[in-house]
């Protein structure tokens, strides 16, 4: 195997890890990262959607004593049983959607153009949300949602299937403008993200499986590690920050960022692959 490739797997594997579980996109950062390595064919986007499981796992280790006494308690526990409900509720709009409009918008939006203007978007939605009154909050814990409250945070995770929105930034913002606290929406957007993403890893991984072969293990094994960990420190992060801050630092991120990659396309100063 290419060392220089691992090496590409491994820093993709980082973006995707510290990215995908903040409100700033991990496949609008992917996207840009792949174009700037020369990362970015076929097997790279089937690639970049496999490494998102080692965020996942990190997600699962993070969350081990909910998921676990969650899944203990399904058989007896109404509590239990609402929140693995309202997860499958809100996962449904993502597969229906995904299933309907994946190949097109794989196929014209998976573009830096398209990612720089969602982030600048995606960045003013965040500060808006920000200004909201602090009277709004109507559900404190993620145990206290109802199926209505998981649904319409499903339908908002839709969003982010326009690359450089972000799943997280969706569901957290989105969940926080329906009435969620800003702890109850990360933890929602955290167990939503587990069907999500596994899922579409792995029908992305079955439907392209004749572009993949043995051989690269290796690499989609490196992107999975390195994910894995940076995810777990993130996440970690995340959890800590969220108790004291909010998303505004984020917001003038994604503008910034957007705002950059917008001009060094305009002026040549980067050629961002289409």
């Amino acid at each position: 195997m290419d060392i220089v490739l691992l090496v590409k797997a491994a820093i993709m594997g980082i973006v995707e890890g510290l990215t995908e579980f903040l409100p700033i996109s991990s496949t609008g950062h992917l996207i840009l990262a792949g174009s700037l390595l020369g990362f970015d064919d076929d097997k790279a986007k089937v690639f970049d959607i496999a490494i998102q499981t080692g965020a996942i796992f990190a997600v699962i280790l993070v969350y081990w004593q909910k998921i676990h006494s969650t899944v203990v308690a399904l058989p007896r526990q109404a509590k239990a049983q609402r929140l693995a409900l309202n997860i499958f509720i809100g996962f449904l709009p993502a597969v229906v959607l995904g299933l309907l409009f994946g190949k097109f918008i794989k196929a014209h939006l998976f573009i830096p153009a398209v990612v720089a203007s969602t982030f600048i978007i995606g960045g003013f939605i965040i500060l808006w949300a920000e200004k909201r009154p602090p009277g709004s909050v109507r559900i404190e814990n993620v145990d206290d949602m109802t199926p209505w409250d998981a649904l319409k945070v499903g339908l908002v995770q839709c969003f982010a299937m326009i690359p450089g929105t972000s799943r997280s930034g969706s569901t957290i913002i989105g969940g926080m403008l329906l009435g969620l606290s800003r702890q109850a929406a990360t933890d929602f957007s955290f167990f939503l993200a587990i069907p999500t993403l596994i899922g579409a890893a792995v029908y992305s991984l079955y439907k392209e499986r004749a572009l993949l072969s043995m051989a690269d293990l290796p690499l989609f094994g490196v992107g999975l590690a390195f994910s894995f960990i940076s995810a777990w420190l993130c996440v970690r992060w995340l959890l800590r920050y969220i108790s004291t801050h909010n998303f505004v630092p984020f917001a003038w991120y994604r503008i910034a960022f957007g705002i950059v990659v917008l001009a060094t396309a305009w002026s040549g100063l980067v050629v961002w692959a289409d």
